[in-house]
């Protein structure tokens, strides 16, 4: 991975899994030489069969195909699903396979939660979109709200390199300590006129990357900065830069959720709407269904689409990936999609209707700021991978 911005690459916004996963299923059947998938949650229901069938696809025409698993997220795997990849010469590995003490799970707060896909070498797919039947409308009411995008020219040689690394399996021995030899990046054709950078999180060279990617774009706003981001709970410093955005005359908007899938989550976010709102923040509540999405966009040309959410999991301990773009065609599309569902899909949250803090409300809120604010000091004791050590699926 590279912090250099890499010019002369295109990209393409997929909105939920109706446009997702017809793109990216079709991509990989037909591979010729390489596959590398890599997601948080796969399930054997009809999204991930599909998947399924497609990575079939492309091992029977001869591609080496490579599937990273959390073990967290994806634990209720059948033989009757993995052993035909297996036969096919797929390889299946898993993050932190460690089997369950007395039923509990080890390391529940350290997650492999990246979601991407290269297709030889030469295509990309980052985002945040699982492979499980909630990301599709028919699923009813729970399903969410999603983005991912589609990617090529020379960024696609960094993301292939970090993926190829990402599925080495190292055996069980002392390897471990020493660092991973990086893999060579592709050259790749130009394919566009973006600008992008492939930035991740892990748990020892870019504990901060994507966080501070997002503080300095914040910090450089102009005229508008919108984020939609489904878990909504940053640090100080974080919140800081918003504040100080919007009271030097920008808009700053956040889109969050409304119908949340984990109601916990939106009860956090909300102790921090009195604060921002003082500030000249506007707050949108999505209300249709979950919002699962992590975009966002600064002015007129930065953005960002990925698999970090903006809280303490996924900003100290999860495995997490997005790109960043520097593009305005892509902007003024992701732009206009997040305005749609402001328009006709959120409600927006009125000052004037927040209770006053109560003495209680404020030194919850002081603890939980500074909590949260020490927390990627304090966060790397917890039990946890350096980088993600995989071993073959076991079931």
């Amino acid at each position: 991975m590279s912090n250099r911005w890499v010019a002369g690459n295109r990209f393409e916004l997929l909105e939920n899994g109706e446009g997702f996963y017809p793109r990216v299923f079709e991509a990989i059947a037909s591979a010729q030489q390489e596959v590398y998938v890599e997601t948080f949650i796969l399930f054997d229901d009809k999204v991930g069969r599909g998947l399924h069938e497609a990575l079939l696809s492309a091992a029977r025409n001869g591609a080496k195909v490579h599937l990273l698993i959390d073990g967290f997220g994806s634990p209720d795997l059948t033989p009757a699903f993995t052993d035909p990849l297996r036969e096919a010469g797929v390889e299946l590995h898993v993050f932190d396979p460690a089997p369950p003490i007395l039923g509990w799970r080890r390391n529940m707060l350290r997650r492999m939660h990246r979601k991407i896909v290269v297709i030889d070498g030469k295509q990309a797919f980052v985002g945040g979109i699982n492979y499980s039947a909630d990301h599709l409308a028919d699923y009813g009411p729970e399903a969410k709200q999603d983005y991912a995008v589609e990617v090529h020219g020379p960024i696609v040689g960094h993301i292939y390199a970090f993926t190829k690394a990402a599925a080495r399996v190292v055996q069980p021995s002392r390897r471990w300590l020493r660092r991973a030899k990086p893999e060579a990046e592709k050259a790749l054709d130009p394919a566009g006129e973006a600008q992008a950078l492939f930035i991740t999180r892990d748990n020892r060279d870019h504990t901060t990357d994507i966080e501070r990617h997002y503080r300095a774009a914040i910090r450089s706003a102009r005229e508008r900065v919108v984020i939609a981001n489904a878990y909504f709970f940053p640090g100080y410093r974080f919140i800081r830069e918003l504040r100080n955005a919007a009271r030097r005359g920008v808009e700053v908007v956040l889109i969050l959720q409304g119908e949340p899938d984990m109601p916990i989550a939106k009860a956090a976010a909300e102790t921090l709407y009195a604060n921002l709102l003082k500030a000249g923040v506007r707050i949108f509540e999505y209300c249709e269904r979950p919002l699962h999405g992590k975009v966002a966009l600064v002015d007129d040309e930065w953005s960002t689409v990925g698999s970090s959410n903006l809280d303490p999991l996924s900003l100290s301990l999860n495995l997490e990936a997005n790109v960043v773009i520097r593009d305005r065609d892509f902007n003024g599309t992701l732009h206009g999609r997040l305005k749609h569902l402001m328009d006709n899909a959120c409600k927006e949250v009125d000052a004037s209707q927040i209770d006053p803090p109560s003495l209680w409300s404020m030194i919850r809120s002081y603890v939980v700021f500074h909590f949260i604010r020490k927390f990627p000091r304090w966060a790397p004791r917890l039990p946890q991978l350096t980088r993600p050590t995989v071993a073959p699926l076991r079931l």
